[in-house]
Formats: C-alpha cells, structure tokens, sequence
C-alpha cells in the first residue's frame, strides 16, 4: 500500500520522513516527525494512533526499539500492520507484521530507513536508501529522490496517488510547530512524486516570503522594530533566491520591493545615504515595473500606504 522512508541528517541534526501510496492523502495518516524528537511512518493496516504514541515515548527518552516492541505488543491486529520509529539521533527500529500484503520490504542504513508494503519489486526499498545515501543535497531533495528511486524500482503494487514530505529542525523546544522546515503533502495526483518535486522550491521560496512578512520591522511595525542584531539586507537576499525560485508568482518581487523601501527609510539609523538612495531606488523601480506588469495591484500597493507599510511617496503613480 505505502513505501516511505524516514532519515536523519547529521550535518544539520534535521529529521525527516517521505512516503508515497496508491491512497488519498497519505500525508494525513501514515505520521509524522518533531524536532529533536523523531519520526514515525505506521503503514499497510495502519494503526493511526501508533505515531502520536510513538513520538510520546521518544519524548519521554525511550529508545526506538523498546517502543516498537511495546506497541506491536499492545495491538491484537499488529500482524497487518507495518511500523518505523527513528530518534532524533537517527537510531531506528521496524517492525512488519507476518500478514501484511506481499511484496513487503525493509532496508536501511546510518540515521535512514526505508519500508514498504504491497510492493511491485523486491528492491523498492533498497532503491530509496541507496539514492538517499547517494545524494549530496538537502534532506528535502534527498528524500523526494528517494521516493522517486523506488517509484522506478517498482512502488506501490497498485500505482501513484499521493505523497508526503515532512522535514523538522534538530532543536527540541517547547514550541516545535515553529521548528517545521517542510511539510507538503499531495493528497491526489497522476505523479505524486512528481508533484512533491515541484512543489518544494515554492514552498522554500514562500518560507522566505514568509520570514520577511512575520518578522517584525521588516514589514510589518516600525523599521526601528527590527532586532539590531538582523540585517534587512538578509531579507532582500532571500527573496532575491525566491523570485527565481517562484518564477511567474511575483509575491517575492513585491515584497522584495517593499523591504527595499522600508529598510532604506531614514529612521532605520544608517548613516549610509548614498546606499540608502541606491536602495530606495531600486524598491521603487522594482515596484513600479511590477505595477507596469500587474497594473491590477495598483489598489493593493496603496493600501500598504493606508496602513504604514509604505509611506504614500513610496507607492507609484500610475492606473489602477
């Protein structure tokens, strides 16, 4: 029914898990990952509060194993059902019940581990661990070639509907909902994995969006709202990245414009003028040319006027 694979990254400490199926939605069932906790796929007959329980115990110091071996325990239909538990060290243990639907695998390797049920071919699973140890990128990439590895070995007996990527930071804290570096799921497609491959340089072009936009002092409040310790410079870098990254959205290129301004205004406390002016320049012309592109957004980019995002000398003459 389902193959995914769960790994850690020592490089970063990140954690994360991949899986695709020919089922709706597999992101919302198979499991999940917390930072600087771990990660839990539960597939074939899958026991849905077998991930939640899991990662309870990991909290509580339990190694993967012990917890493996009591929750299988503790289910009279575990025989059907298919299990992965990893730390946030990368120690892993699994379990496949005798009943679960052949082809049924299992292959892993330092901090990754890679299960399968109803399989096509034998080698899915070894597939997934051998391109995940091959590659040198990201964990997110790392994983998506993964997936798309044991696609071409065979997948899912039945064929592709969805899949879902979950990447989580290396730090415990008390608040891990902040520490999610991805989570995209594709609940219904002709090429899940695909689609997963697509989506994952959009959502890192809008995690940038999205630092700029909830950072106080960068778009939102006062310019003097900024930590001192943060560069706005860092800001406009990132969504530079994310204007390629985006191509046709010009969400970036809107905001990139409106930090250029916002950053350069005479009250951030740079003595600087001439870079000041340079960059109060180029926000201009950069919002301008996007008005000239999307002359629909004129009411919207006065608007950020309205509310002090942008000063009214900021926002373009033009229709709209």
């Amino acid at each position: 029914m389902t193959f995914s694979i769960l790994s850690h990254d020592p490089r970063d400490g990140s954690i994360g898990l991949a899986s695709q199926s020919h089922f709706f939605g597999v992101g919302s069932v198979v499991g999940t990952a917390e930072a600087g906790v771990g990660a839990v796929v539960s597939q074939a007959f899958a026991n849905t509060d077998w991930p939640p329980a899991a990662l309870a115990a990991l909290r509580a110091g339990r190694t993967p194993r012990d917890i493996v071996d009591e929750l299988v325990q503790g289910d009279p239909w575990s025989a059907y059902r298919q299990l992965a538990v990893m730390d946030a060290t990368g120690r892993h243990a699994t379990f496949t019940g005798d009943r679960c639907v052949p082809r049924t695998s299992t292959a892993t390797g330092p901090g990754v581990v890679a299960v399968g049920n109803m399989l096509a071919g034998s080698e899915v699973c070894a597939a997934m661990v051998a391109a995940h140890d091959a590659s040198p990128g990201p964990a997110e990439r790392r994983l998506v070639g993964a997936l798309a590895a044991g696609e071409r070995a065979g997948g899912d007996a039945r064929g592709s509907q969805s899949a879902y990527l979950r990447v989580v930071g290396g730090a415990r804290t008390d608040r891990p909902w902040r520490e999610v570096r991805t989570d995209i799921r594709v609940d219904d497609a002709p090429d899940p994995i695909g689609e997963l491959a697509r989506l994952l340089p959009i959502q890192n072009g809008f995690r940038s969006v999205g630092a700029a936009l909830f950072t106080p002092g960068v778009v939102i409040g006062a310019p003097g709202d900024l930590d001192p310790a943060t560069d706005p410079a860092e800001f406009v870098d990132r969504l530079t990245d994310a204007v390629r990254d985006l191509g046709d959205n010009r969400e970036a290129t809107l905001w990139r414009a409106v930090i250029l301004l916002r950053s350069s205004a005479p009250d951030h406390g740079r003595d600087r003028e001439r870079e000041r002016d340079r960059e109060r320049e180029r926000g201009r012309r950069e919002l301008a040319e996007l008005l000239a592109d999307r002359p629909s957004l004129g009411p919207f980019v006065r608007a950020l006027a309205d509310v002090g995002i942008l000063t009214a000398a900021d926002v373009p003459d033009g229709p709209g």
